[in-house]
Parts: structure tokens; sequence; C-alpha cells
């Protein structure tokens, strides 16, 4: 199983920023010695999850049937996407749903009619927590233990000019969050990016998951986001929380 974890490392190690990487590279990453990198690449080459141009190595398209399994499983789209449609019918803009895998959110469910062009996120892809609002609600639901372990581990890299990077304006924000039951957030992520996000609940009443309608801002304000979708999220979001109380796996994650 040791061999498994590595292997997994290796996967982990690519990312948007660095989708092709030569094996000490993969090594530096995933912090693993170069001959056990180039044991789980060789490996995983062979199995069909990671290819070869000159000395660099990329991911291959079978990786995805690593998370189609998870969503499969969950049968999360399924469950939402009527609900997503939805919002995104009566906004005339996007709808998601995320979950905390680690310190990103990463999306499971998402539906559009509008593309936003500077960013156009699609299932499986990942955020740091701290640029978004669904990132900071999933935050906000954490157990203060949790909350301070993320502390302790993020690097707060700043996207834009205004991304929030100070830990303890983050830290109010959170506890803003945490009180008033959503989060808004304008640039931060990317310019143009403006969106507001609800927690999702399970049956024991823990965030396990994070909904959000998003725009740009010259179409929609920050303050005028909030104040037409909100309700309408927050709608939402019961009617959500009430069909993922039957997934016990995302019961299980906000535990982690």
């Amino acid at each position: 199983m040791g061999g498994l974890a590595k292997g997994l490392l290796v996967i982990r190690a690519f990312g948007r920023d660095h989708s092709a990487l030569t094996l000490s590279e993969v090594a530096g990453i995933a912090r693993l010695p170069a001959a056990t990198a180039r044991r789980c690449l060789l490996t995983l080459e062979e199995l069909g999850y990671v290819t070869r141009n000159g000395r660099s190595f990329l991911l291959r398209p079978k990786v995805l049937e690593l998370g189609a399994a998870y969503l499969e499983s969950m049968d999360i789209e399924h469950l939402t996407q009527m609900h997503l449609e939805e919002l995104a019918r009566q906004t005339g803009d996007s709808a998601a749903l995320t979950v905390l895998d680690g310190n990103d959110i990463v999306y499971v469910a998402r539906t559009s009619v509008r593309t936003l062009v500077r960013l156009e996120a699609h299932l499986g892809s990942r955020f740091p927590a701290h640029v978004t609002s669904m990132g900071r609600v999933l935050l906000a639901g954490l157990a203060p233990e949790r909350l301070d372990a993320y502390f302790r581990t993020q690097q707060f890299v700043a996207l834009t000019e205004v991304t929030v990077t100070d830990p303890k304006k983050l830290r109010q924000l959170i506890e803003e969050c945490r009180r008033t039951g959503y989060s808004a957030v304008e640039d931060e992520l990317a310019y143009g990016v403006v969106a507001v996000a609800v927690p999702v609940h399970d049956q024991a009443g823990r965030v396990v998951a994070a909904l959000n309608s998003s725009s740009h801002s010259r179409r929609i304000t920050k303050v005028k986001l909030v104040r037409d979708r909100l309700a309408m999220l927050k709608q939402a979001s019961r009617q959500i929380s009430a069909e993922l109380a039957r997934v016990p796996g995302l019961s299980l994650s906000a535990q982690h």
C-alpha cells in the first residue's frame, strides 16, 4: 500500500501551473527520491495514466476516471443538477457545488448559461479555498482544530491585486461568514469574477459542501449580487441538503 500512496503523490504533483514535469521536478514536488518517482512514473505510464514528451511527463485523460469514480459513486451531479440548472436559469449566470479537499475547493457539480471569459471552471477544477466565496464558506464550517491546521499549512498567495492574503483578515472574513451564513468575493480569484456562496449541510448540520452563484463584475456588483441572489441560494441549499442527506460519503468528509 506504500507504493499506492507514492503513486498518488506523483499524480497529484501535476497541476494547472505544471502540467508537464521532468522526473526531478516530480520527485521534488512529491518529496520522493528520484528512483522512487521514476518507478511510479513508469508504472503509471504502463497503466495509461501518464505519457512522455521528450524528458517531460504528462497526465493522460485516463486520470479523469479516478475522479469520475467518486462522482458516480456519490451521484452528486444527478442529485444536484436540477437545482443548479434552476439557479442558472433564474440568474442567467453560473451555479456550482464544491467540496473541500485538503486546502482547496473542488468542483463536483456545475452549470452555466454564460461563459466567464477569464475563468471557466469545470468538474474537478481546483482552486485555493482562501480566494473563493465557496472556500470561505467551507472553511467556516470546519472545527476549530481543523481550521487552525489549515492556517498552519496554507500559503496565502495573491492571485490578483485585491486577493486577501493576510491570515488575520482571512480569519475575520471566515468568522463573519460563520455568523451571516454566506460569503461574497469580487476580483479575488480572477479579475471580473464576482460570486456569493452559502453552505450545504448534512443531516447532523455539518457543512459538507458549498453552493454559489457567480457572474461578471461588469454585469452586477457584489452588493447587488448578494441582495438579489442570497435568498434563492439559501432555498436551493436547503433543497440540496435534503437530497444529499442520503449520501454518506459527504457526511464523513466533513470530519476531515
